[in-house]
Parts: C-alpha cells; structure tokens; sequence
C-alpha cells in the first residue's frame, strides 16, 4: 500500500532518542521510515506526536485526540508505542495498563486506519537483578502487544524475533534509547515491513566484540550511573519525567522531506 500519510505515537523511542540531531531534533526510525513512505508518494505527509518520558495514560490523553484527528482512512499508517515507561517504574501495575493499551489501539483501530504496533525488545544485553525484572515485564507486555494486534489487525514489528538486536552496540551510552545505528536497523525492519524498498543487510549481527579492559568497563559503568541512572532515580523520587515540557517535534501534517 502506498500511504499519504504517517502519524507516529509513542514515547522517547518514537521521537528518536539517541539518533543523530538535525536542525535541533533527534532523527530516529520514524523520520527514516518518512523518508523511504515519501519517495513512494510525493503527496506525503509526516506527524510525530511522540515525547521522551511519557506514560501510556499521557500518550491517549496528549496525543491519541491529535492523531485521530489527522486520520483520513486506510491509507494513513499510525504507529503506537506505550507503556514500556510504565513497565520500567517501580509501581508498575499490569493490570491497569493492559487493558488501557488495548483500549487505546482499539480505539485508533477503529478510525480505519492502518495500524502498527511493536513489541518492547525483551533482553537488550544488560544484566543483573534489575534486568531481569524488566525482561519478565516486557515479556508480559508483549504477549498483550501480540494479541492486540491480532485483534485489530494490525501490522506488528517484533524485534524479539531477531536475537542480534540484543547487541548493547545498538545502544547509546545511556543504555536504553538506541544509537543512530539502532534507529536505521529498525528502520529498515519497518520499511521491509510496509513492502518499501529496505537495506536487506539490517538483519545481519555485527562483527564479534572484542573484550573490554576491566578497568574501562568499570570506568564506564561508573561514568553512567552518574550520568543517567542518578539522574533517572532523582527524577522518579520527584515525580518528574524527562517529557515535562517538552512537545511533539511535527504536530501538524508536515510536507516530507522538509524543504530547506
């Protein structure tokens, strides 16, 4: 199918974060995936509601009404991603957030458009006690995120199913947003996805890592968790969020590519 237009809901991972930055905003996999839609139709147009921080509960309450707004049929693609922030907090209820997921794709699904949901990648090459809270999480979530999409019919991007995405090298330093790197693989995995011409060679692992001197990787451990993970945990203990004034980078249906 050849879309007139994309509208792209979500959380950090959807507006891009860690990409590379081009004219103050992250790029990320949506804007990617805008560029490879908008060679197939010169009518294109591109929305990204998407804010880093955001709880599955702001992504209906913010964006949701936007989006639906901007649906003009089947031939708009709407992508959603929430409530990874939710299965990350301490807090987290499953119960509460389930089913408010499903009401929400539900809820887009039934504007005709076409939807595209993704799994949350369940092991991404950390380790220890918090991570395998946090897998044991996510793979709940997924196994909602499937039947979802089963539901509604909508398309699913399921990294899971590529064990290479769990290569830390995807990753930024903070982590847990991914690198340019990252972003283009997933991009390509969505282009593949929609029938749109795609680097073939996203799904190839990367060469073997070599081995990291002790020291450095104690270093770097150290270097993040002061960077990152102390700030994270202040932000948390303050009910603040990384989102907390920021807005989407396209609100409105934007010609694409932007014209400079």
């Amino acid at each position: 199918m050849i879309f007139d237009r994309l509208i792209v809901c979500g959380d950090s991972f959807s507006e891009g974060m860690t990409d590379e930055i081009i004219d103050g905003k992250y790029r990320g996999w949506a804007d990617r995936v805008a560029d490879g839609m908008a060679q197939a139709n010169p009518n294109f147009t591109y929305v990204n509601l998407a804010v880093r921080g955001k709880l599955v509960g702001q992504v209906i309450v913010d964006q949701l009404p936007q989006a639906q707004k901007f649906i003009t049929g089947k031939n708009t693609l709407v992508t959603f991603h929430a409530g990874a922030n939710d299965a990350i907090r301490p807090n987290y209820k499953p119960e509460l957030v389930l089913p408010v997921y499903r009401e929400a794709v539900h809820a887009l699904a039934a504007t005709g458009a076409t939807i595209m949901l993704f799994t949350v990648l369940e092991r991404t090459g950390n380790t220890g006690k918090t991570a395998d809270i946090w897998a044991s999480r996510f793979h709940a979530f997924n196994v909602n995120v499937r039947q979802v999409a089963k539901e509604v019919g909508a398309i699913i991007a399921d990294a899971n199913e590529e064990s290479f995405f769990s290569d830390r090298r995807f990753l930024a330093f903070d982590r847990l947003h991914l690198n340019p790197l990252g972003h283009d693989r997933v991009a390509q995995a969505v282009l593949e996805k929609l029938g749109l011409p795609s680097n073939s060679s996203w799904r190839d692992p990367l060469p073997p890592a070599g081995k990291t001197p002790w020291f450095k990787s104690k270093a770097t451990s150290a270097l993040w968790f002061l960077t990152f993970a102390l700030p994270w945990l202040w932000r948390r203990l303050r009910g603040k969020s990384s989102g907390d004034g920021r807005f989407p980078k396209y609100p409105e249906p934007t010609a694409w590519p932007i014209s400079n």
